[in-house]
């Protein structure tokens, strides 16, 4: 377990490089794969595009949640933007679960302070352990913006 923890976390990291814009850290509140509080990442790869990823325990399981969001912003509004994606997701542990999610959610980043506040829905397709479909996933995530993305 504690290599799996390592290999995680190295990741996490290497996500993240120098090719990335938009760094954000912060946690996700809400149903989830295996709880409901989740350690959230997202790197952005230009404007539009960024990686959303999850780190989450609970029940005897880690979960790890990556997914490819594009952005877009339609209303205009400075902070406002809205994005969709999809992903893999595993659960490992206790059970082992495996599948995909996808996510549509709302985002504000303040501009004042270093802040991300966004809300999402995110269905999820399990293939491994059982198969189903749930569509309970909605959560809040608060994050602290390490670097912003150039509009």
């Amino acid at each position: 377990m504690r290599k799996f923890l390592v290999v995680t976390l190295v990741l996490f990291g290497l996500t993240g490089l120098n090719q990335s814009q938009a760094q954000e850290i912060g946690a996700r509140f809400g149903n989830g794969n295996v709880s409901d509080v989740a350690f959230d990442a997202v790197f952005s790869f230009g404007q539009f595009s960024r990686v959303h990823s999850n780190l989450s325990f609970g029940n005897d399981q880690v979960g790890i949640d990556a997914l490819l969001d594009f952005v877009y912003r339609p209303l205009g509004e400075q902070g406002f933007s809205w994005y969709a994606g999809a992903g893999p997701f595993v659960a490992l542990g206790g059970d082992f679960q495996l599948g995909a999610v996808g996510e549509i959610g709302l985002e504000y980043q303040f501009t004042e302070v270093p802040i991300s506040l966004s809300l999402d829905w995110r269905p999820a397709f399990r293939l491994v352990d059982d198969t189903d479909f749930g569509v309970e996933g909605f959560g809040f995530n608060l994050r602290y913006v390490f670097k912003r993305n150039k509009d």
